[in-house]
């Protein structure tokens, strides 16, 4: 009896202490305080390659950027952000979105869909200015728009891990 008990025990303790191996794969859906949603098609995309973005549940009467980012310090908007800032309204690494924006914005954004959702392509570049996404952190953002620019409320974040490159032998 007592060898089977001392089994047990060492048994119980060999399965404590065995090391259980972190999932290394980057989350693809993340929600907000306002019960938004914000999923990717991938979290480990290559560089030059277009992601699906969708977001739902957000508030039509706010207006959002969309786009690839470094992520910033604790409090202050994503910025700086691939593409700059879309003042054609035709880029594929910033986006504006908003149901009602003002007059010197008509065509330059695009519209909610119902309930407050959308689906876009963000481009995925290795380089933002001068920053190295595969040295700092770079994420999927989204943020309110110029006219509540201050508010850090909106921002939501899914970190990007870009591929890299295959070396040539």
């Amino acid at each position: 009896m007592k060898k089977l008990l001392a089994l047990i025990v060492l048994i119980a303790l060999t399965i404590s202490i065995t090391p259980v191996k972190a999932s290394s794969a980057l989350a693809t859906t993340v929600k907000g305080l306002q019960g938004q949603s914000l999923k990717v098609s991938t979290a480990n995309p290559k560089s030059g390659s277009l992601i699906t973005v969708t977001g739902s549940n957000f508030d039509e009467n706010v207006g959002l950027y969309l786009a690839f980012c470094v992520v910033p310090k604790k409090g202050a908007p994503p910025t700086p952000c691939g593409g700059g800032v879309n003042k054609e309204g035709v880029s594929e690494s910033s986006i504006w979105i908003s149901s009602n924006p003002p007059p010197y914005a008509e065509g330059l954004t695009k519209k909610f869909l119902p309930s407050g959702s959308f689906t876009e392509q963000v481009l995925i570049s290795r380089k933002i200015g001068k920053f190295d996404c595969t040295k700092v952190k770079c994420a999927i953002t989204v943020r309110a728009d110029h006219l509540r620019g201050a508010d850090r409320s909106y921002d939501l974040y899914l970190p990007i891990k870009i591929k890299s490159a295959k070396k040539s032998k």
